[in-house]
């Protein structure tokens, strides 16, 4: 069972950066496409970016051109650097396996991102 844990949120302000972290505890984490999700107070989880094992990488809309996904098979994690934040960002952001590639484990604890002044 692969157990995920999130790092690197924080308090930002607007147009700020931050780089998120996802270390995994299985190997069997390198052959599988891989997400960020994001929950907003209220609302639901979200796609936010993908991966594949190859490192061909997908975006929702609303981050593209701001936010980059990558992943260190050797050291079974996954990062996204967020920039250009936006108060909108705002919210818990979670990893797991990509939607179809495989079921999703667990959820993890998810690391707070606040866009704020």
């Amino acid at each position: 069972q692969v157990q995920l844990v999130e790092s690197g949120g924080g308090l930002v302000q607007p147009g700020g950066s931050l780089r998120l972290s996802c270390a995994a505890s299985g190997s069997i984490f390198t052959i599988y496409a891989m997400a960020w999700y994001r929950q907003a107070p209220g609302k639901q989880r979200e796609l936010v970016a993908g991966i594949t094992s190859g490192g061909i990488t997908n975006y929702v809309d609303s981050v593209k051109g701001r936010f980059t996904i990558s992943r260190d098979n050797a050291k079974k994690t996954m990062y996204l650097q967020m920039s250009s934040l936006k108060a909108e960002d705002t919210a818990v952001y979670y990893c797991n396996a990509a939607p179809g590639s495989r079921p999703l484990w667990p959820w993890g604890q998810g690391t707070q991102v606040t866009v704020s002044s």
